[in-house]
């Protein structure tokens, strides 16, 4: 049957997805240990000698051309964009339902709050402002 189908699909998915993130955890965790021991590899007996000398390599520049001052100030990194899917606007609309706030949903959900906002616009769930 069809929905026997469906859902062997679904779990080789769910079983993907899982392996995908795994993977995805151990490539993080050995880019970490790489870097980690790159000024060493190098001959440099800090990381602060090591950027120090990729600046100086780098004709004092500290930032890459294009980057803004916002983007590596306090050494945060930018979010992935978030792929919004169906299974991702059902939960926006249970947990909306359920009384929860957008920001509360959007950090169960790992997506951001104007994302929440935009899902539950689109299904409906917010009321349209008065004038």
């Amino acid at each position: 049957m069809a929905i026997n189908k469906i859902q062997a699909l679904e779990a080789a998915k769910a079983k993907i997805s899982a392996k995908i993130a795994r993977l995805e955890q151990k490539i993080v965790a050995q880019r970490q240990r790489q870097l980690a021991g790159l000024h060493a590899k190098h001959g440099y007996d800090s990381v602060e000698d090591f950027i120090a000398a990729l600046r100086q390599a780098n004709g004092g520049k500290g930032k890459g051309k294009g980057r803004g001052r916002a983007a590596g100030a306090a050494g945060k990194q930018r979010r992935k964009r978030a792929v919004i899917t169906e299974a991702t606007r059902e939960a926006v609309k249970k947990q909306a339902e359920a009384g929860k706030t957008g920001a509360a949903i959007a950090a169960s959900l790992g997506i951001s709050l104007p994302s929440v906002q935009n899902i539950k616009k689109a299904l409906g769930l917010v009321k349209a402002r008065k004038k």
